[in-house]
């Protein structure tokens, strides 16, 4: 029997209720669908690291994680892929964000598939996914997907979108199926034939 897909979900978010959890979980159970429709058992770990400020800022005086974050940092090791939203302050990711990717030891993401998320009061600061937190995940030698999603704050809800906009449920479904695709092709599956892709828009706002 083939052993479950390991799936760990970091959502970034400060708040509660958090619109970046929220996020990150419609990447998530669209990354579950995709796997799921390829006859894959998946196991998702999320984590919100805003229970882990503190162990975070410890082990970044220490260099020693206690233990919830040592479970943490273990799983994250072990991933087959990765999903990591965070929200966006001052044009980049969240201080508590980054400080958690500080703590990493080298080499824990080296070619690990990865979807990229984050949220935000407008558009404007879309960008944010493309200038800040791809190159900090290239670094770290993440294999991350092509397909970004970033989500303001009337994507959530919204019935409708302008004409040339993609909503965000097909945004977070193409995303979830790159991120499936790259993980069972890193893991030497390929997806199942009676599976076909669902026709996507050949370009998309970010």
């Amino acid at each position: 029997m083939t052993a479950p897909v390991q799936l760990v979900a970091l959502s970034g978010g400060v708040g509660v209720p958090s619109s970046t959890r929220m996020l990150t979980d419609q990447l998530t159970a669209a990354t579950r669908a995709a796997l799921e429709a390829d006859g894959r058992t998946v196991e998702v770990f999320t984590v919100d690291l805003r229970d882990l400020a503190h162990q975070v800022v410890d082990m970044t005086l220490t260099r020693f994680p206690a233990p919830e974050l040592a479970e943490v940092l273990d799983r994250l090791r072990a991933a087959a892929g990765v999903i990591a939203v965070t929200p966006t302050f001052n044009a980049s990711y969240s201080g508590l964000f980054k400080s958690f990717f500080d703590v990493l030891d080298e080499g824990t993401l080296d070619g690990t598939p990865m979807l990229l998320g984050a949220t935000g009061g407008t558009a404007r600061h879309s960008l944010a996914v493309d200038y800040a937190m791809r190159p900090m995940m290239a670094y770290l030698r993440a294999d991350v997907v092509a397909t970004s999603v970033f989500a303001a704050s009337e994507d959530f809800g919204a019935a409708t979108t302008a004409p040339d906009e993609i909503p965000l449920a097909g945004r977070a479904t193409r995303a979830g199926r790159e991120l499936a695709d790259r993980m069972l092709a890193v893991a030497g599956h390929t997806r199942t034939a009676e599976q076909p892709t669902e026709a996507q828009p050949a370009a998309e706002p970010r």
